[in-house]
C-alpha cells in the first residue's frame, strides 16, 4: 500500500510495532535517534513509524531490560557467521 506521505505503511498497529522494534535491532541509531513510536495515518489509514512523541511502551521496555541490545548483538554474530560460510 502506498501513502502520499512517502512513508512505509503497515496495515496493523502490531506489524508497525514489530517493525519499530526490528529497526532498533538492525540499525545503529545515535542516542535519542531513530523512530520511537507508531501512529495511524490520516491520509491512508495505515500505520507509520515516527521519531516524534512519547516512546512506544514495548520498545521502551525492551530497551530498558537490555533485550534490544542482546538481539542486536545476536544479529551481528549471525552476520559474521553467514560471511564465514
Amino acid at each position: 500500500m502506498k501513502c502520499t506521505t512517502g512513508k512505509r505503511s503497515y496495515i496493523t498497529s502490531h506489524l508497525a510495532e514489530d517493525a519499530l522494534v526490528e529497526a532498533h535491532i538492525n540499525f545503529d541509531y545515535r542516542a535519542g535517534g531513530g523512530p520511537i513510536a507508531i501512529y495511524a495515518c490520516g491520509e491512508c489509514g495505515a500505520y507509520h513509524l515516527t521519531s516524534q512523541g512519547t516512546m512506544n511502551e514495548r520498545l521502551a521496555g525492551l530497551m530498558e531490560d537490555g533485550s534490544i541490545q542482546k538481539q542486536k548483538e545476536a544479529a551481528q554474530w549471525q552476520q559474521k557467521f553467514n560471511k564465514v560460510r
